[in-house]
């Protein structure tokens, strides 16, 4: 064990999130106070004594994505200015993470841009999860552990005892991790080929794979409008897919009308973690939330005893 106390303290963007983690790891949380002055100005203060120890800020990119930022940004700034020895920022959804190439002329890397504030706020260690694209952790100079969801999900649709599957990757991107849940599962492998005509805005035009009279489960890290996947299933229908569908992802966003397209889709389930706080009103029959809470938990206490992250999904 190291000489220093672990202290953990949660932003506002999922304090439900943070309060699962920290009795995982059996402690009290941290105390600190985060409020806004009148002009829209973020305030945070931590209220006790850091001096030497080892802290760990909490905070997901939620609706409020820059406001969540932001917040992380003054924390991790409080924390070095009170002497803790280190600040890691446990970010289970990273913002900005699709912004993370130049796919047309003028445009930024704004997820190169998120990892450079962290690091200039002062973080010593990030700690996400499924990030949209592995390249991302190349943007650090610190360390950077990315966790998968995929454990969680794959031993909730184990426990289907499902015959006849097929797990589909939504685009050749994430035809690698698709591959993962299949073999964990047992399962065939299909991959949708789709165009992106813009930003949101996408159509699944191939079915690679036998889809025909088997059940699916469509796999990606996160699901915004919906738009993949639903236009995703009409074409593995269209392919004689006529069984049960499920879709599985790390991040509910559920942005726009992707709780109207998942409804009207007709999924037997979608399956999402916590890793974004989802609100009632974006619940709908046949969602299912899995609780990554043990899994971060884990992550930050083998950080702390210096043990292998890599283990966790050996």
């Amino acid at each position: 064990m190291a000489n220093s106390e672990l202290r953990i303290f949660h932003g506002t963007s999922h304090p439900e999130l943070g309060e699962k983690i920290v009795k995982h790891l059996g402690l009290q949380d941290g105390k600190i106070k985060i409020s806004s002055f009148s002009g829209g100005e973020i305030y945070t203060r931590i209220l006790e004594n850091i001096r030497g120890q080892h802290c760990v800020i909490i905070q997901t990119c939620a609706a409020n994505v820059n406001d969540n930022l932001m917040e992380l940004f003054i924390i991790i700034d409080a924390m070095k200015r009170a002497s803790a020895q280190s600040v890691s920022a446990v970010i289970p959804h990273f913002g900005y993470a699709r912004q993370d190439r130049k796919a047309a002329s003028r445009e930024p890397i704004s997820a190169r841009l998120v990892a450079n504030l962290l690091e200039e706020a002062g973080a010593d260690r990030i700690v996400t999860m499924d990030l949209h694209s592995d390249q991302i952790q190349g943007f650090f100079n610190i360390p950077v552990d990315t966790l998968t969801a995929l454990p969680i999900l794959a031993n909730y649709i184990k426990d289907k005892n499902m015959k006849d599957l097929v797990v589909v990757a939504p685009d050749t991107g994430r035809a690698k991790v698709a591959k993962k849940l299949a073999d964990r599962l047992g399962a065939q492998l299909a991959i949708l080929h789709k165009v992106r005509a813009e930003h949101h805005k996408s159509e699944v035009t191939h079915v690679v794979g036998d889809v025909k009279g088997k059940t699916v489960v469509i796999t990606d890290d996160m699901i915004d409008t919906a738009g993949t996947i639903t236009s995703g299933m009409g074409a593995l229908r269209a392919a004689g897919c006529n069984k049960e569908s499920y879709v599985v992802a790390t991040h509910g966003i559920f942005s726009g009308q992707a709780v109207e397209r998942m409804t009207k889709a007709g999924f037997t389930e979608v399956v999402v973690t916590d890793s974004i706080p989802i609100p009632k009103e974006k619940q709908f029959k046949g969602l299912k939330i899995l609780s990554s809470a043990e899994l971060l938990a884990e992550a930050i206490r083998r950080n702390y005893e210096n043990q292998s992250i890599t283990s966790l999904f050996d």
